[in-house]
């Protein structure tokens, strides 16, 4: 088991939490975060880029000129590929970018990513968010008091409605409710903040 510190607000250390080294203990596996992300990524492209082919261009139903004696090159239609105006070959068509890893891959690169916050020193753990007013103002002391500069990634219950609102208005600063948690947004994130009791649910559904 690995005893990571759990802070309070003030960033003072008011205890130890043991966590399961078969989920935050994992080595960082990159390939596997790079399979993981381009998973992501393409599970969020639209797929709706269209392109018109010869038989959806509108016109070119005449005959330019007749198939013999002018002694041009023999044409069908004006709405060739080949002529200004006409369809596209090849051209993208919509799809469904979307597919699944395994999930047993899924759920290793999701320790892994969540293990190289631990190793990078950027995970902090909160005994419990003290945001009552849902200010924005509370959310950016919180990160000052501790010390989280850069991009962060506020994990909490989805009960917690004072945090959600006063970290959405803050640029660099995502609020996710604990079962969101996916490996994109863990290696997007510089910083991982969470409660005691959500690094023990994450821990207790992935181990």
């Amino acid at each position: 088991m690995l005893q990571v510190p759990v802070v309070d607000l003030n960033n003072n250390v008011t205890g130890n939490v043991d966590l399961d080294e078969k989920v935050f203990g994992q080595p960082v596996n990159e390939a596997l975060l790079h399979e993981a992300v381009t998973m992501s990524l393409n599970n969020q492209r639209q797929g709706t880029h269209a392109t018109k082919t010869r038989a959806l261009v509108s016109g070119g139903g005449k005959k330019p000129w007749k198939q013999k004696g002018s002694g041009r090159a023999r044409s069908g239609s004006s709405r060739s590929p080949v002529w200004v105006g006409g369809g596209t070959v090849f051209g993208p068509h919509p799809r469904d970018y979307s597919y699944s890893m395994p999930r047993k891959k899924g759920r290793l690169a999701l320790c892994s990513a969540i293990s190289s916050k631990l190793k990078e020193n950027n995970l902090i753990i909160l005994d419990s968010f003290g945001v009552k007013d849902g200010k924005t103002k509370e959310i950016v002391s919180l990160l000052r008091r501790l010390n989280a500069s850069g991009s962060t990634l506020i994990v909490c219950d989805s009960q917690n409605e004072p945090v959600y609102r006063g970290g959405r208005n803050l640029a660099g600063v995502v609020v996710m409710d604990v079962s969101q948690i996916n490996v994109y947004d863990l290696l997007k994130f510089k910083n991982l903040i969470i409660t005691k009791d959500g690094i023990e649910k994450v821990a207790e559904v992935w181990s």
